[in-house]
């Protein structure tokens, strides 16, 4: 009785991940690149912010990408 339990709970557990795997449709595809939907929506005061930072940190580097302290990279 505990095996047929232990296979139910198996299929019913695959079933539900099963669930979440959607295939996007292309004209619904333009709903996901909304400016809200993205990690960064303002990548104009992502980069000056950034600019900003590392002219007072005097360093590059940090998000993403290489650098040393003293900006010889």
């Amino acid at each position: 009785m505990t095996l047929r339990r232990a296979i139910a709970l198996l299929l019913l557990i695959g079933g539900v991940a099963m669930q979440g795997c959607a295939n996007v449709k292309p004209w619904e595809r333009e709903t996901l690149a909304e400016p809200a939907m993205q990690l960064d929506s303002n990548p104009t005061v992502s980069s000056c912010d950034d600019h900003i930072y590392f002219s007072r940190e005097a360093s590059k580097g940090g998000r993403g990408f290489g650098g040393g302290g003293c900006g010889c990279n």
